[in-house]
């Protein structure tokens, strides 16, 4: 019946309609400023005290600026300024990951761009907290301007004492080859009162606007508590509700394209997780419960920052649900085995392109079974085609009895008119699965093949493998000759490797050398199958 064959490629275009969506929309990321790197010398490029959240539900009015510098610590993975005003985190560079490929700048992960903003903030509010302080947020000071790593650990504390001789000390941990920072306060209360302190940790971003079509990517927060593990809080949902939940442990993360900034708390306390847009700022924080110093004691409260890579691995480490941000959508339990697959089989290669036509020998050999039922079923409606057009012919316009003579057929010669759809739908949640994989594996970031794909994450720069998948769809039509006489689908066949290459031009090369190899074995496995069915003295072609 060559309306199944219709209907398996109207699947086909649609499966790769909605992959070719997902791929824009996560493609379309705001570009960093690669400009030489600028010194914080105004308010308006860290956080005023209205971005400060404090006990109650209000916001302290923003205050007069107050002269502070910039301190820059250098590890071997990442370049940092943190402003000694409130001792945010202004700009982030990733040492190991090049903003384009082929070029020796870091990409810019916290900072400016184009006039956005994007950075990491932590303080001590409550009623004693000097983030809450009527005369604006403390200016820390700091024995160095310029810290660099030499060992395994890299220490930089930040000293500050408020008007009644409170100390604090916030200290940030940086160690060797690791994204993730460690930030400690140490508060020392010499006064004959006790005290109250608040410690809250956020992240805020320039709230990206929604432009075209190609441009509706998922660029926001997420947040986990103790009950979701996981979930989206975009600038949409900010900008209608503030989110106020309360957990024990949780975390708060923004995410975008291969690259994620986290805070993860203490998980032994409970936790505020707050939202609110000022300014244009999205914002996304935890605030933990105040801890109250008696006079004459010290306190220690402590949270974890991540800047860097989506690594499944590493990020599980700073908390359980954490690599939940790297977002292989609803089949992420199909695509973690491809991902840990295809890394397998990178470690025993040393070349990605290779590991992936190599997953592609895996998968197609899995999925034999499914083919195999797939084009046998496919090539057993087609013998059937002059019995169904003698029934027609027999029967007229009479629906009823060809329908029941027709379903007497199939009966009678062991045929399932389905046959050869539901093999290939089982087959499109992997292609969804790698398709995701492709997406969101930093490790595909950059990743070179050879000749002319020098990174795999992106279009194939001369369109070779979407214009060679076409031919092979070309192929397959003329290795499998159709009986169909309506003009309207004629020419749907005829033009659908041309649909077919037209969306894949601006595939990840990756995901179409996939579909490429894919298509390869399929017509190898076709040929194999049918040239079994013709020594048994079935004529399946022609």
């Amino acid at each position: 019946m060559e309306s199944q064959r219709t209907f398996l490629f109207i699947g086909l275009l649609l499966v790769s309609f909605l992959l070719f969506t997902e791929w824009q929309k996560e493609n379309n990321q705001p570009k960093a400023d690669t400009s030489a790197t600028q010194t914080v010398t105004s308010p308006s490029q860290t956080a005023s005290n209205a971005d400060v959240p404090t006990s109650s539900t209000g916001l302290p009015a923003q205050t007069t600026h107050v002269d502070r510098q910039v301190i820059t610590v250098k590890t071997d993975v990442l370049a940092v300024k943190i402003d000694t005003k409130g001792g945010d985190i202004v700009e982030a560079k990733l040492l190991k990951h090049m903003e384009k490929h082929g070029s020796d700048v870091p990409y810019l992960l916290l900072g400016e761009f184009d006039g956005k903003q994007y950075v990491s903030q932590s303080g001590l509010v409550g009623l004693n907290g000097p983030d809450a302080a009527a005369q604006g947020r403390p200016v820390y000071t700091s024995d160095k301007s310029e810290y660099t790593l030499t060992g395994d650990e890299l220490v930089v504390p930040l000293h500050f004492v408020d008007d009644k001789g409170v100390q604090f000390t916030k200290t940030f941990t940086f160690k060797a080859n690791n994204y993730d920072v460690g930030v400690r306060y140490d508060v020392n209360n010499p006064t004959d009162a006790p005290i109250q302190v608040q410690l809250y940790t956020q992240i805020k971003r320039t709230v990206q606007d929604k432009g075209s079509m190609v441009d509706q990517t998922y660029l926001g927060a997420t947040y986990g508590t103790s009950e979701e593990p996981y979930e989206k809080y975009s600038f949409k949902k900010m900008a209608e509700a503030n989110l106020n939940k309360t957990t024990q442990g949780g975390y708060i993360a923004f995410i975008q394209h291969y690259f994620v900034s986290a805070w993860v708390p203490d998980q032994t306390t409970n936790n505020l997780i707050y939202s609110a847009v000022r300014n244009g700022q999205g914002i996304i924080g935890v605030k933990a419960d105040p801890v109250n110093i008696a006079a004459g004691d010290n306190a220690a409260l402590t949270a974890q920052y991540y800047m860097g890579p989506k690594d499944t691995k590493t990020l599980e480490a700073i908390h359980p649900d954490l690599h939940l941000t790297v977002d292989y959508g609803w089949l992420w339990f199909i695509s973690l085995p491809l991902l840990s697959l295809l890394k397998f089989l990178y470690s025993v290669i040393g070349n990605w392109g290779v590991s992936i036509i190599a997953i592609t020998i895996v998968v197609k050999s899995l999925l034999y079974p499914l083919t195999k039922a797939q084009y046998t079923s496919m090539a057993k409606m087609r013998m059937l085609q002059p019995k169904m057009q003698a029934l027609k012919e027999r029967f007229g316009d009479d629906r009823q009895k060809f329908g029941q003579a027709m379903m007497e057929l199939y009966r009678k010669e062991q045929v399932n008119p389905m046959g050869g759809c539901f093999p290939l739908l089982l087959q499109m949640p992997i292609f969804l699965a790698l398709f995701y994989v492709f997406l969101e594996s930093t490790e595909l970031r950059h990743a070179e093949f050879g000749l002319w794909l020098t990174d795999l994450s992106s279009k194939d720069p001369y369109f070779v493998l979407p214009i060679l998948f076409g031919a092979s769809m070309f192929l397959t039509q003329k290795l499998q000759p159709t009986t169909v006489t309506d003009p309207m689908q004629q020419k749907m066949m005829t033009w659908m490797p041309v649909i077919f290459s037209v969306f894949f031009l601006w595939f990840p090369s990756g995901l179409v050398l996939y579909w490429l190899v894919s298509n390869l074995i399929s017509i190898a496995q076709m040929l194999f199958i049918y040239r079994g069915m013709e020594k048994k003295g079935l004529k399946v072609r022609g």
